[in-house]
């Protein structure tokens, strides 16, 4: 083939670091909207980004030219930059060092995307901890639970 071709959909999670609740309802759609830029800016494309005080999740195209884990680093870098910005409430923010990627099939778009959207109403029943836990072992993802939360 002469071109390059991909369609890499991505389910991507992580949290603050030690889950401290950051993520304030008076900056979350701008954190999102920001996040959203640094990933067009990067060559994906978000469709959707939402979360909790304490984690978010992210669905978007994966770029071609850019490795799953660079492309998170970039994001967690840019939005930890532009949310310590926002004040002294902020100024010890951080993104936990780990992430949960998951790829998703083009036929189950439509399903991530309202399951992202309704983080809030999820979370009323489902701890974050939970929620991970159930995701890796849906993807059958082998893991350290010694190593998964910091």
């Amino acid at each position: 083939m002469a071109q390059s071709l991909s369609q890499l959909y991505t389910h991507i999670v992580f949290s603050t670091k030690k889950h401290f609740p950051f993520i304030k309802s008076v900056i979350e759609a701008e954190l999102y909207a920001y996040m959203g830029g640094t990933i067009k800016g990067i060559g994906g494309i978000p469709f959707i980004i939402n979360g909790m005080a304490d984690h978010v999740h992210i669905f978007s195209t994966l770029p071609k030219t850019v490795a799953l884990s660079k492309f998170i680093e970039d994001i967690k870098r840019n939005s930890s930059r532009w949310i310590k910005t926002k004040g002294t409430a902020y100024q010890h923010f951080a993104w936990q060092n780990g992430y949960a990627g998951f790829s998703v099939s083009s036929s189950k778009k439509d399903t991530v995307v309202r399951y992202i959207a309704n983080q809030k109403e999820h979370h009323k029943t489902l701890t974050y901890k939970d929620e991970v836990l159930k995701f890796l072992q849906e993807y059958n993802i082998d893991y350290d639970e010694r190593y998964l939360w910091d």
